[in-house]
């Protein structure tokens, strides 16, 4: 085994235990399933018998799975409604061995759900057909964004690093950020951006974790696996964020990182191009990406470690975890 082999393992061993932050949007999904019967009389729609109803978690509640998989401790905090969203959410995490000490219930705020109808015949893999999204932003008030600041600041001595999951319902607030950011800087604890909307609103985070459609977004360009193009999309949004690093996630091409002064490093993808499902999969990354760099990885480390988690959890249904056995193993199957 080479060294570079063994210092990744060494990583990964260090993973546990540590406390990682995840402030964001916390989302119930909820799955609905059914078998097809047949078209209904009243309209030309399909008519299902139902089966069965399932609960996960989505936003930045897949994040805190993923990392307690790993081996950490995850710390959330967040907004949750006083409602049956807010109370399974929490049901969910106190199963998972999560502390909810932190999530803040509010009565004007609804808890936001995605509800996903997947039908087929009874004998077939269920297929989504419609999804259903309830949605609601978290109140700008005063009196709960100091729970918010407090809560961070609280949290400061403890925390290892933090990972913003930003979902565009407003529990990331830019003025909360602005005011926290330079506590965390001094502390020289790790902060990891993934933001749907927002890329460019949270200048001086330590990584950003975009796709290349939110990085088109962010950027206004069309990269159409141009390389020449990547590459000067990279360093516009290393200049625009000020973040330290930006880790580019490309799907079926794997991965690339851009650093301050040195050349573009691209990762290609661990495993098979013949992907199952990428549902969650952004949580993944960044979850090992800040868990690594709060292990003692280099930049270059937590991406490749990061690359080997993506291509594991994209060959599983739904929105999955990994755990750091498996990641040892990839990382030893390797040539």
């Amino acid at each position: 085994m080479d060294n570079k082999k063994r210092a990744l393992l060494q990583v990964i061993e260090n993973f546990s235990q540590k406390k990682i932050i995840v402030w964001g949007d916390f989302i119930l999904d909820e799955y609905l399933y059914g078998t097809t019967r047949r078209i209904s009389r009243e309209a030309p729609v399909l008519i299902l018998s139902y089966r069965r109803r399932e609960f996960s978690l989505g936003g930045g509640g897949n994040a805190l799975l993923n990392l307690k998989a790993l081996g950490a401790s995850p710390i959330a905090v967040g907004v949750l409604g006083q409602d049956d969203a807010g109370n399974r959410i929490s049901q969910i995490l106190k199963q998972s061995g999560i502390s909810t000490r932190h999530l803040i219930r509010h009565k004007a705020h609804s808890t936001p759900v995605k509800t996903r109808i997947l039908a087929g015949e009874e004998t077939t893999r269920k297929q989504q057909i419609l999804r259903i999204d309830q949605d609601a932003t978290v109140p700008d008030t005063p009196p709960l964004k100091e729970k918010i600041v407090k809560a961070l600041l609280d949290l400061r001595t403890q925390a290892d690093a933090v990972i913003i999951s930003d979902y565009d319902y407003y529990t990331v607030k830019e003025d909360i950020f602005r005011r926290i950011l330079p506590h965390f800087q001094k502390s020289n604890i790790p902060i990891a951006l993934d933001s749907r909307f927002r890329l460019l609103n949270f200048r001086g985070v330590t990584v950003i974790t975009p796709n290349e459609p939110e990085v088109e977004e962010a950027l206004q360009v069309r990269i159409n696996d141009n390389a020449e193009v990547i590459t000067q999309a990279g360093k516009a949004l290393l200049k625009k964020s000020e973040a330290a690093t930006i880790l580019l996630t490309r799907g079926s091409q794997g991965m690339v990182l851009f650093e301050k002064k040195k050349p573009p490093f691209p990762i290609p993808i661990f495993g098979t191009t013949d992907i199952v499902d990428v549902t969650g999969a952004g949580d993944t990354v960044i979850s090992v990406f800040t868990l690594a760099l709060a292990s003692g990885a280099s930049y270059r480390e937590a991406a490749q470690l990061a690359n080997y988690a993506g291509g594991l959890v994209v060959m599983k249904k739904g929105t999955s975890t990994i755990t750091p056995q498996e990641l040892k193993k990839a990382i030893e199957s390797e040539h």
